[in-house]
């Protein structure tokens, strides 16, 4: 089963760019990519560029309305992904682990849907 291991983290509780625990975090993200890779469950994953250039749209009275920014209104913003395909939700939890964003931040294991199954 695939689960989306999404990334949410407030930038007041990032650590410092320059910094020797923003290169350690980056080694930690190094370190989950690879063993995510090892493993053979990484489906996908990336980093999002940052909230000044989402672009928010939802369809009201049949009209497209756009708005900058994203639409929550939390502190915590939607910085990355991961897709892994791992066998149950213990699994996808234990991979979710692994990124080092979880210390400061969350990291929210959802189910994808399977619109094309097999067979």
């Amino acid at each position: 089963m695939k689960y989306m291991l999404l990334i949410y983290t407030d930038p007041a509780q990032e650590p410092a760019y320059g910094t020797r625990e923003v290169d350690e975090m980056m080694s930690g993200f190094f370190a989950a990519n690879e063993r995510m890779k090892a493993d053979g469950v990484l489906c996908d994953g990336e980093g999002l560029q940052g909230i000044e250039t989402a672009t928010s749209l939802r369809i009201r009275s049949g009209k497209a309305e756009t708005m900058d920014g994203p639409y929550a209104e939390t502190r915590e913003h939607l910085g990355g992904y991961y897709v892994v395909d791992v066998v149950d939700l213990d699994a996808a939890l234990k991979y979710a682990a692994l990124i080092p964003a979880a210390n400061y931040g969350t990291i929210e294991v959802r189910p994808l849907m399977d619109y094309n199954p097999a067979g």
